[in-house]
Formats: structure tokens, C-alpha cells, sequence
């Protein structure tokens, strides 16, 4: 008769997709051997994934101990060996970032399309603990879940992560280990207490377990009822997103007409749907503070780890972050720089210093290309006073009213370089061409574009 483990695990496995082989993400200890020894019986291919993070001295012998196992069970073995950078958020973090992106890399290369991890219900209840302490929300309390992809992680949204193990305690695993004699590793940083998940596991969940006997099943309910909560204020931030939504923004009036929670609950939607990371309570509320109750005509800027947070037009905007380019200060144009530079006839031209690479296109109008070549060329950013006329039946205005009607933000404006001639503007970028030197009439005319970074 099979144990209540095999009847978790393979309740989890048939909710799976049937087709394509699966992936055991097999570090060697216990839970993952457990996991690779219940997969093994499965009638699909299987692969072992082991990543070699190299920060323990037994890391070869942990490679070499998994190698062994999975060549005596025949299934595949694949290691790979990646390089972990102490970040800002500590080394087991980072570790954790470069495992998972090695993992899904692993998962392509071999055309994985689930990969299953042995994550289970102890650690599902460590990580409502640790989000607790973090003073997380509903999204935050929601937990692990049982299948789902991670693109973040893997760096795709065609993996699948799944964790059929989750509804398992870590004492049953202990109890399959002992029945079946399994041989597994014992990663000597799992006792370090420094680390806040291990500190938990030696010391808190202890405790819990004496007070509250299984515990661990009523977080698991209460991660379920998270979830559950999680997927309504989702389902009304949509809502509230598609309404707001306004060239690429957000409609900074629409913002206002929404209580606090309802427009947090809307912007950390937000931030996920663009991929960012979700801010803190008090730095959104600094945020919000500053981008709505601002005069409208000032240029505001709140920065993000990932993006820049803008306002233009009564819009809210995240913009990418960008390098500092020399000169694109808006208040002091006649002080940035400018190149000199000539066209041979190549397709594009690389200019660092602008941040991007400026296009020569074949079109049926535009430059000349003999003349164009004969000609001493310059690249800077906007200097002031720059005019352009796009077309002989269009007026010639300035660059800012080009800007304008084109809605292009302030702060895009000062990183769109001009290409021109002494006395002459020949383009501009994210307008376009001046019509004085365009020519008609041939299919080898030259035209301008410039490709930001």
C-alpha cells in the first residue's frame, strides 16, 4: 500500500501537464532526494539538475555524490557551475538568484518544460513566517504555490516551476528516507543561524511545534485564504488599470478619484504587470506624495531601483533608468557636447557618448548619398534654437513645439540627439529629417534614424 506521500505526490504529478520530460532541481539533501527518488518511478524522461554554487568546500564532493546517485538510478545528470557575487541583499540571496537562473537556462537547454522542486509544507510555513517578519501583505502571506511559472527566476514564462511535495511535511520526507535506506548530503550551512530561514527552522519552528502541534497545515490554510484574497484585489486592480491607462501611463486625475488603498493596491500592480519590484508601503507613499500633490508644470523625478518614476502631461510614466550622458542637463543646453564625423556609406554608426547608434536607411527620398558623404557632419544633443521643417508643406518650428506635439517627455527630449551641418539641421531624433536637402525622385536616397541603447 503506498505511503500518504506517494499519494501527494502523485495527486500533484497528474495535475501536470502528461506530455515532455521533467526536471529534478537535485542538490543532493534530503528533500531533493526524496523528490528525485518518487520522480524516478514516474514513466516520463527525467532529468537531475545540480548547481555547483562553489561556497562550501564539499560543493565537488556534493556534485560528485549526485552524479553517482543519479547514474545508479539512470537518470540523466547535468551540473552546472555558476559564480555568486555577494549582492545587496546578502550572499544566500544571490545564490538563490543565480541556482534558479542557471536552473532555467538548464531547463531550455534541454527542452524542460517543468521543472519540480522539493519544496514542502515546513517550508512553505518558514516563508509565511519570514514574510510576516517582513510585514508582508495579502500577496506576500500567499505563500508558494503548488505549480506556477517564475520568468523573474528562470528567465522564462514557458517553465513551469512545480512543487509536488508542498502539501508534504518535512518529517514524512525524514520518514521515506529511513523506509527506503536513501542516501543524501547534509549542507553544513543549513545549521548557520545567521541565516534568517535557518534561524527560524532551529529556533521559532521549534517552539511553534510544542505549543501549537501542526501548525504547519493551518498556515498552509491561511496561505490558501491569502491567495484567495490576493486574486480578488488582483482581479479589481486590472480593472482599475485598464481604466487609468493613458499613453502608455497613468492618469494622474484617475489616480486621485481612487481611496489609498484602492490606488496602492492599483500602483503595486502596476510595478509587477512592468516587471519591477514591488516598492515598500512608505516608499510608495513618499511616491505618491510627491507625484500628485506637486504643481502640474513641475518636472518630477522619483527614483527606483529598477525604473524612474515620471510625470508628464497628468500622466504617471516608469521610465527605464539610463546612464548619464554628458549635456543632456535641460537647463543648460549651449554647454553640450558635439562631434564631428563623416559617412562613408556605412549602415549605421555607433556614437557611446550619446548613448545609441544613428541608422543610415535607403528610402526613395532623402539625402543624396554623394552629397552626404562630401559633407563634414555633427552629432550633439539639442543646444537651443534648433528648427526643422519635416516637410516643404509643413511650417518650420522649433525642436520643443516638434516635442510637444509629438508628446514626448522632458526627459526624453534631453537624450534625442540632431545631426546637422555648419548652419544646417539635417535630422532630429524622434522627429525626424529636415526637407532642405531631401531630394526625390531615386531609389538610394539616405535617411536618418537614431536607436537609443
Amino acid at each position: 500500500m503506498k505511503s500518504s506521500l506517494h499519494t501527494i505526490f502523485a495527486g500533484a504529478i497528474a495535475a501536470l501537464p502528461a506530455a515532455g520530460p521533467l526536471a529534478v532541481a537535485y542538490s543532493g539533501g534530503l528533500d531533493s532526494t526524496v523528490l528525485l527518488h518518487l520522480a524516478h518511478a514516474l514513466q516520463r524522461p527525467l532529468y537531475a539538475f545540480h548547481i555547483h554554487h562553489g561556497l562550501s568546500p564539499n560543493a565537488d564532493a556534493w556534485e560528485a555524490h549526485c552524479a553517482a546517485e543519479c547514474a545508479r538510478l539512470g537518470v540523466s545528470f547535468v551540473a552546472r557551475r555558476v559564480s555568486v557575487a555577494a549582492g545587496k541583499d546578502g550572499t544566500e540571496a544571490s545564490a538563490r538568484k543565480a541556482r534558479y537562473a542557471a536552473l532555467g537556462e538548464l531547463c531550455r537547454e534541454h527542452g524542460v518544460a517543468t521543472l519540480l522542486t522539493a519544496h514542502h509544507l515546513d517550508d512553505q510555513a518558514e516563508t509565511i513566517l519570514l514574510q510576516l517578519a517582513r510585514g508582508a501583505g495579502p500577496a506576500g502571506l500567499s505563500g508558494m504555490d503548488a505549480c506556477s511559472t517564475a520568468p523573474a527566476l528562470l528567465g522564462s514564462g514557458e517553465v513551469m516551476l512545480a512543487r509536488p511535495l508542498l502539501q508534504a511535511s518535512r518529517q514524512q520526507l525524514a520518514g521515506h528516507v529511513r523506509e527506503h535506506g536513501l542516501v543524501h548530503i547534509d549542507d553544513e550551512s543549513n545549521d548557520d543561524t545567521r541565516h534568517a530561514r535557518n534561524a527560524l527552522r532551529h529556533t521559532v519552528m521549534p517552539a511553534l511545534a510544542a505549543a501549537f502541534p501542526g501548525y504547519q497545515q493551518r498556515f498552509a490554510r491561511s496561505a490558501a485564504h491569502a491567495q484567495s484574497a490576493q486574486r480578488l484585489l488582483t482581479q479589481l486592480a486590472r480593472q482599475d488599470l485598464q481604466a487609468c491607462e493613458r499613453d502608455g501611463g497613468l492618469d494622474v486625475e484617475a489616480l486621485r478619484a481612487l481611496d489609498e488603498d484602492r490606488r496602492n493596491n492599483l500602483l503595486r500592480h502596476w510595478f509587477g504587470v512592468c516587471g519591477i519590484r514591488i516598492p515598500s508601503a512608505s516608499w510608495l507613499a513618499e511616491m505618491t506624495a510627491q507625484l500628485l500633490e506637486a504643481r502640474e508644470d513641475a518636472n518630477l523625478l522619483v527614483t527606483h531601483p529598477d525604473r524612474e518614476v515620471r510625470r508628464y502631461r497628468g500622466r504617471l510614466y516608469l521610465a527605464p533608468k539610463q546612464r548619464a550622458l554628458a549635456g543632456t542637463r535641460e537647463d543648460i543646453f549651449e554647454e553640450a557636447p558635439f562631434q564631428h564625423f563623416r559617412w562613408q556609406g556605412e549602415v549605421s554608426i555607433a556614437f557611446p557618448d550619446y548613448g545609441g547608434t544613428l541608422h543610415f536607411d535607403r528610402a526613395e527620398q532623402g539625402c543624396a548619398p554623394e552629397w552626404l558623404q562630401e559633407q563634414l557632419l555633427t552629432i550633439s544633443f539639442r543646444r537651443g534654437g534648433e528648427r526643422l521643417k519635416p516637410a516643404h508643406n509643413r511650417p518650420t518650428r522649433g525642436l520643443k513645439q516638434h516635442y510637444q506635439a509629438l508628446d514626448i517627455p522632458a526627459w526624453d527630449r534631453t537624450r534625442l540627439p540632431v545631426v546637422g551641418i555648419p548652419g544646417q539641421l539635417l535630422y532630429a531624433a524622434g522627429v525626424g529629417m529636415d526637407c532642405h536637402k531631401i531630394v526625390q525622385g531615386r531609389n538610394d536616397c539616405v535617411i536618418m534614424r537614431w536607436v537609443a541603447e
